[in-house]
């Protein structure tokens, strides 16, 4: 495992230097009862032999801790190169590629030479693959194969080095930058990234304009309001065109119809395929409607559960803060944080498990249709957790709190049964605290953000070395690490000892940083107009998360499986509904804070006033989403042009093939049914004769076939039009004549 120091150096420590040729390792788990190990070893000799017949070179290595490394690389280059030609020809025939690959092999490879991340891919998928599609069919933790722990490629930590190094020193991230990351990493990180640096560069704007907006129209700004949604709606749109744009420069447009399928699929019968005539696995699309409609008592359910944690503990900090004026209030206003340090994360866990089950339980043919049915339950998990006491603020405790905070005695009279005598708890008289709401914004997007980047990447990696040092003083008090490393030939030792601890990595999960991103984003559309600064603070935050990130996968977590993408997925139109949203949220909160004092009643608020808001609010946002969305259609960009260049030369490439050289403008000589078209020829009366008397001898003189024999050739046609112009002329100067006599 790479250490913080190590990436900082001019050159590479021992056994970072070299990843031996190894395309994946496999680790595998030693089962520690004497019962299992027959089966383990029985299975790891299907595993060998399995990789074998795809065309595996294996090594097999001591892993440590009851476990086995096995090395695995693509035996010959001409089984690589028979696997990137038959991916790229399906690329080519669903549509992915314009041209189809070469059939000259060689020159081929030579003018498209196989990308890193390509090789680890396709190698990956030769792994896990099923049989009877030419794969392995191992999959880690299933089935016969529910020893194998992992499979992960090694970090080249040559490259993670001067990568790190580079990112730190700039300012701004270029594309070129984002194009190392697909070339290492694949299609599905390097959009993730693309999108970070796309939407860094778009929050100058709301940045500049939030900071004067905060010094001159102060909050709750009609104007900020109007220009922030307006904001919302060009960048959501850009993206859209920019992801279609990278698409197409990084050749995976569309590669999204290439599914894979989920080896975790239980079908219930097979059919024929009406397009193909192929046997399909089908399972009943009335079941998983039925199952996917489970999807809304989970909804409600996290509403409750989450909802009822996060309502409690704020009804408890209202109580303490601004009612309770007793003893021990300065450590008692910590006790709802510490509540909801205990209990959300575990409730958080335990839903996010329940989620898990009811996607499995959905029964998804491929790993793109179950990933983005995850990240919807996810979706709602965060927004839940993320946005209502934010909600609770803005809707319940200013325009109702009179009428609410009198319920809040039941605190008052519970704890007063723990008291002295049954006294009563000291308060005082309850009055709305106007500022709540901006302290609640400020710390969602100031304070959250940093503990974020603190339990996101600081805590693991402080975490993983204590215990790494534990592990190691343990070993060396028992002996056992000493024994592993005597075992490792000198010259392996160094590499053996980084791989060991690489398979004790985490995997890298995209998923968790969209996740971030879009949450962020959502604070930034819905409650930006409570305190305008929020893009200051999400601008420096996000300079420092592109680089955190790149850390996090350099440092932390195991290499990413280079998997393509042609979009950022699910997460779009997650992006599209918060934008929606903030329309509502936005006019909302300006209706309700910008024209009167706040004093926690209700009945000054104008209910017609507040709906009408929303309504125009949402219509004008739909306006202005369709004229943008038509304008942006209309700019070009690289990648279409790109797009089409590559169309334009295939069908220039067919015409040539098609009608030889000749295609690009000269003259073609095609063969036809009646007589040669001869241009210049002169029309007499004895050619016409002859012509006739010939079709007469031949046959074929119709009247059709003598109508086009009448003037041969382009000069005899304007020979023939210019006489029928001279007569129709004297013509009619001739009746002019008469008439005017």
């Amino acid at each position: 495992m790479a250490g913080l120091r190590s990436l900082y150096k001019d050159e590479a420590e021992p056994g970072l230097k070299s990843n031996f040729d190894v395309d994946y390792v496999i680790h595998y788990k030693i089962p520690t009862q004497d019962a299992e190990k027959a089966e383990a070893e029985a299975a790891f000799i299907q595993l060998i032999k399995a990789l074998s017949t795809v065309g595996f070179a294996t090594e097999v290595r001591n892993g440590g801790k009851s476990s086995l490394l096995v090395f695995t690389k693509i035996a010959s280059d001409k089984l690589l190169n028979n696997q990137v030609y038959r991916s790229r020809l399906q690329d080519w025939l669903y549509g992915v590629r314009i041209h189809a690959p070469n059939q000259d092999i060689n020159k081929y490879f030579e003018d498209e030479p196989v990308s890193e991340a390509e090789r680890l891919r396709l190698a990956y998928l030769l792994i896990t693959k099923p049989r009877n599609e030419g794969g392995a069919g191992i999959n880690p933790k299933t089935g016969q194969w529910k020893n194998v722990s992992s499979i992960f490629p090694l970090h080249d930590h040559n490259f993670n080095r001067q990568w790190i190094q580079q990112w730190s020193k700039k300012y701004y991230l270029e594309e070129g930058d984002i194009t190392q990351i697909r070339d290492r990493f694949g299609e599905r990180v390097a959009f993730y990234f693309a999108f970070l640096q796309a939407y860094f560069s778009f929050l100058l704007f709301p940045a500049a304009f939030g900071f004067a907006a905060w010094l001159l129209l102060g909050q709750f700004s009609w104007f900020y309001a109007i220009v922030n949604c307006l904001w919302s709606v060009v960048f959501f749109e850009h993206w859209k065109t920019k992801e279609t744009d990278l698409a197409v420069q990084w050749g995976v447009r569309g590669v999204s119809k290439i599914q894979h399928p989920r080896p975790q699929f239980q079908f219930e019968r097979e059919a024929q395929d009406p397009v193909t005539g192929e046997a399909i696995r089908v399972y009943s699309p009335f079941k998983r409607l039925a199952r996917q409609m489970l999807q809304v008592p989970f909804a409600l359910a996290c509403a409750s559960v989450l909802g009822g944690l996060i309502v409690s503990c704020f009804a408890i900090e209202i109580f303490i803060t601004e009612v309770y004026n007793g003893p021990f209030k300065q450590y008692l206003t910590f006790l709802p944080t510490i509540l909801l340090t205990i209990f959300m994360p575990t409730l958080q866990t335990l839903l996010t498990q329940l989620a898990e089950r009811l996607t499995a339980l959905e029964n998804y043919e491929t790993h793109d249709a179950h990933q983005a049915s995850f990240v919807q339950k996810i979706f709602v998990l965060n927004f839940i957790t993320s946005y209502t006491p934010i909600f609770l603020t803005a809707f319940i405790y200013v325009p109702f709190g009179k009428i609410l905070v009198p319920y809040l005695d039941i605190f008052q009279l519970t704890a007063q049964k723990f008291t002295a005598q049954g006294k009563p708890l000291p308060t005082k008289s309850w009055e709305i605290n106007p500022d709540r709401l901006t302290k609640q914004v400020i710390y969602f997007t100031v304070t959250a953000q940093i503990v974020n980047f603190a339990t996101e990447v600081i805590v693991p990696y402080v975490k993983r070395k204590v215990f790494k040092a534990v592990e190691e003083v343990s070993e060396k008090k028992n002996g056992n690490g000493d024994a592993l490393k005597q075992q490792d030939l000198p010259e392996e030792a160094d590499f053996l000892s980084r791989v060991r601890n690489e398979a004790e990595l985490d995997v890298y999960d995209v998923t968790v940083d969209y996740r971030e991103m879009v949450i962020q984003f959502g604070y930034l559309s819905l409650f930006s107009v409570i305190w305008p600064l929020t893009a200051c603070s999400f601008l420096v935050n996000n300079w420092v998360e592109a680089r955190s990130d790149a850390m996090k996968i350099a440092i932390s977590s195991q290499r990413p499986i280079p998997w393509r993408a042609d979009s950022i997925g699910p997460w779009l139109n997650a992006l599209g509904f918060l934008s929606w949203l903030g329309s509502l949220t936005s006019a909302a909160i300006v209706f309700l804070f910008n024209s009167s004092k706040q004093d926690g009643s209700p009945w000054d608020i104008s209910a017609w006033g507040l709906l009408l808001s929303i309504l125009f609010a949402e219509h004008i946002y739909l306006v202005v989403q369709i004229v943008v969305r038509n304008v942006i259609a209309k700019l070009d960009s690289p990648g279409l042009q790109k797009e089409r260049a590559q169309r334009f030369q295939m069908r220039k490439q067919l015409l040539e093939q098609t009608f030889g050289a000749n295609a690009g403008g000269q003259e073609v000589e095609l063969e036809t049914d009646g007589p040669a078209v001869r241009g210049g020829e002169k029309i007499t009366r004895a050619a016409l004769e002859e012509e006739a008397r010939q079709l007469s001898t031949k046959g074929g003189g119709s009247p059709e076939t003598l109508f086009w024999l009448r003037q041969r050739g382009a000069d005899e046609t304007i020979q023939i039009g210019r006489a029928l112009i001279s007569e129709v002329s004297e013509s009619s100067s001739n009746k002019t004549k008469v008439a005017t006599q």
